[in-house]
């Protein structure tokens, strides 16, 4: 997004006027509470038939929230405790097992259909483990998989029943071997859909919508679709009509870091009317897939490229064009001793390539010892969540971002060739833990992860200058290697020998993102997105 700061006068006096009417700007983006009669609680049980490595299998899972049991047409609904809970059958365990797996981290990802008068949009509720330790593998299943998280509000255009019915399901597992280390593959997802014998067809709950005696919907007048992001929608322009512009990204916007506008109705090719990017995709570089399948309102695609240092070969490594899936957070207002006034929005998001979250693969060569032209095929593979957290700092008109990404990445060498001799270091070569940065905050943030800050500059009047979430931008940070596992077949042990040649401290790292895609926006900014919702911008790594 071209973000730049309002037009407001500098004085620190008028400062916090300022900043509470830029927090305003972003309400309408802010998820709030539906005022109804009272609350319904609701529990459903939902047999879905799930992917598994060994095959597919039928898995019990049990979803609860509280919903109102009575909204007005125009406010938001808000599903609150909502708690989706997986119940993995004996064989699903049996594959875990297989992997060498002692523990799993669980996040879920539970689509909806929201629907009223016929018109529908889809929801996507995601669970996560919270704070809590790792699940044990149990030596025999089933096994239990606990998750919960806050989920979009729903917001309904007119009056009439609203329903929502439960779809499919995605389960990521990250796995942990019995050293505390990941495993080979470090995550696994399951896909599941709904069984055909599922009671109710998935639905969930109805809320009723308008006073007791519902206002039927005049003939011919269609209601406006029902909103996942909080609120309506109207409902598609006709053609030859002028599309608004949604605030995914447009040059000139005054809210950075803002999600973009959800898409009523079943979604379908983005219509043209307005898309000056219409002729212009052939001057548009390669790059691998980046689709959101189940985007919501707050969905994001951008890619990322750039290069990183090996300090013990003096050498650095290009880290091919990733994409990346981003979740926006909701903004806060914070308003810290010091005096100052700040934006804050932490997003989650996760590398995809093919399904998997980790880079493309990509070879580097370098002279080992000085002399020896050695080639590696390499990938980051994602251990844990990733997570952007955002702070702008309100002093107006030249508003300071601040962002930090954190990500646990484990490094794997797929193939090594030495002077073009292949050297075979197996299936199961990577590093002993993810990589690790300085972390300036290891009590909210523990473990190993690469950290990696990106700053920007928010000026009245311009585009964003630097790293802002939406426009992207420089991320850089240093990042220690550590010690090699798993190498080598036959029994030749090459741990030591990779690890004496690679890992150590103090290795830059220098990242490039590219303009993001708001996913949901019906007719996006230009440069934004390709007609089929991939990220326009493929940035050019730089050193």
């Amino acid at each position: 997004m071209r973000g730049h700061s309002p037009a407001l006068p500098t004085p620190r006096v008028r400062a916090r006027g300022a900043a509470l009417a830029a927090f305003v700007a972003l309400a309408p983006l802010i998820s709030s509470a539906a005022a109804a009669v009272g609350p319904q609680e609701i529990t459903a049980k939902l047999p879905y038939d799930c992917a598994l490595p060994s095959g597919p299998q039928r898995v019990a899972v049990r979803v609860t929230a509280t919903l109102p049991d009575r909204a007005k047409a125009g406010e938001a609904i808000r599903p609150v405790g909502v708690t989706t809970t997986v119940e993995l059958p004996a064989a699903a365990v049996a594959d875990l097992t297989a992997l060498k797996a002692v523990t799993v981290v669980p996040e879920t990802r539970l689509a909806l259909d929201v629907v009223q008068h016929g018109a529908k949009a889809a929801a996507l509720w995601r669970g996560t483990s919270g704070a809590t330790p790792p699940v044990a593998v149990p030596a025999k299943g089933p096994l239990t998989l606990t998750t919960t998280g806050d989920v979009p509000t729903v917001t309904a255009g007119a009056d009439g029943d609203l329903t929502l019915t439960a779809t499919t399901l995605g389960v990521d597992l990250a796995l942990g071997a019995a050293d505390g280390a990941s495993t080979t593959p470090a995550s696994l997802s399951l896909d599941c859909t709904l069984a055909k014998d599922a009671d109710g067809h998935g639905l969930l709950a109805t809320v009723p919508v308008g006073p007791l005696t519902p206002t039927p919907t005049p003939s011919g007048s269609p209601s406006p679709p029902p909103s996942a992001s909080g609120r309506p929608v109207d409902p598609a322009p006709s053609k030859g009509s002028a599309s608004p512009k949604g605030p995914g990204a447009p040059k000139g916007s005054t809210k950075p870091g803002t999600p973009g506008e959800g898409v009523g109705g079943s979604r379908g090719k983005a219509p043209k009317v307005g898309d000056a990017r219409a002729g212009a995709s052939a001057a548009r570089p390669p790059a691998p897939r980046c689709v959101n399948e189940n985007p919501t309102s707050k969905s994001l695609t951008a890619y990322i490229t750039g290069y990183s240092n090996v300090r013990k070969l003096g050498g650095a490594s290009q880290i091919p064009v990733s994409c990346v899936q981003i979740e926006q957070g909701d903004p806060q207002i914070a308003f810290p001793p010091d005096g100052t006034i700040h934006l804050l929005q932490e997003s989650e998001a996760h590398l995809d390539h093919q399904g998997r979250k980790q880079t493309p693969p990509f070879k580097s060569t370098f002279l080992t010892f000085g002399f020896t032209p050695t080639t590696a095929t390499m990938i980051l593979e994602q251990a844990g969540p990733m997570t952007v957290a955002s702070d702008v700092l309100l002093v107006f008109p030249d508003n300071i971002a601040e962002t930090y990404v954190r990500a646990p990445l484990v490094l794997r060498v797929l193939d090594v060739e030495v002077n073009g001799t292949r050297l075979d270091v197996g299936p199961s070569c990577r590093t002993r833990t993810p990589l690790s940065s300085p972390e300036p905050d290891p009590a909210k943030y523990p473990g190993p992860h690469l950290v990696m800050l990106g700053k920007g500059q928010l000026i009245n009047g311009t585009d964003a200058t630097g790293y802002v979430l939406t426009s992207g931008g420089p991320l850089t940070g240093e990042v220690t290697i550590p010690a090699f596992t798993g190498c080598g077949t036959g029994g030749e042990d090459l741990d030591r020998l990779l690890t004496a040649s690679i890992s150590g401290p103090g290795n830059y790292i220098k990242q490039i993102q590219g303009q993001t895609c708001a996913v949901t926006v019906e007719v996006p900014t230009e440069g934004q997105c390709t007609e089929d919702r991939q990220p326009y911008e493929v940035p050019v790594p730089e050193r």
